[in-house]
């Protein structure tokens, strides 16, 4: 493949198909990471900001691993979708995107008062997109067939995770947001216990 076709990463520039599953993807992720799949709302929630991440502070509890492993889940596809959708970008540019895209939906968290703001999740958002950036990094190297399967594992994680959230969304946990929440709304409450 020719040094105008790919970037930095390595990844092939993207097609209008994997740039439009990109946007689903972050449409998807702020549904997640600010209303855990429930109808949107806003307030509801205590404010808490938990500025050290891993162990137990501002009301907080310690992060749980499982908590943390999905918060790098939820954040691989990023890394995946932005290496094709920016690949002359560095990984550390990329990375730091992702990064900042973590902030704001923390922050946005705080402001709605819809969830907690964790600076774990953020850590873990970063390392997951790293891994996402290294995927397609690896397929790169492994050939183009390579990277189209790993575009086409997230592509399909993109589209069962839409038709999953459409599904709870239409459930009797998704159209009362006053109602507890389990499972997904772990990502953002590290720490705490599930009530």
């Amino acid at each position: 493949m020719s040094a105008a076709m790919t970037g930095a990463t390595g990844a092939p520039r993207a097609p209008r198909t994997v740039a439009a599953l990109f946007a689903l993807y972050l449409v998807l992720l702020v549904w997640l990471v600010l209303w855990k799949l429930h109808v949107p709302h806003v307030g509801g929630e205590e404010r808490v900001l938990k500025l050290i991440p891993f162990v137990a502070s501002g009301g907080a509890g310690a992060s749980r691993p499982g908590e943390v492993a999905a918060n790098v889940l939820v954040f691989v596809p990023f890394g995946v979708y932005a290496s094709f959708v920016a690949p002359r970008w560095s990984w550390r540019r990329l990375t730091a995107v992702a990064a900042a895209v973590s902030i704001a939906l923390e922050a946005a968290q705080w402001v709605l008062a819809v969830g907690r703001s964790d600076a774990t999740d953020v850590v873990a958002n970063a390392a997951g997109a790293l891994l996402g950036i290294g995927l397609v990094a690896l397929a790169h190297r492994a050939g183009t067939h390579a990277g189209r399967v790993v575009v086409a594992i997230c592509t399909l994680g993109t589209v069962l995770a839409v038709v999953a959230g459409v599904m709870l969304s239409m459930g009797p946990r998704g159209s009362a947001p006053d109602l507890p929440t389990r499972g997904l709304s772990s990502l953002t409450h590290a720490g705490e216990p599930a009530p």
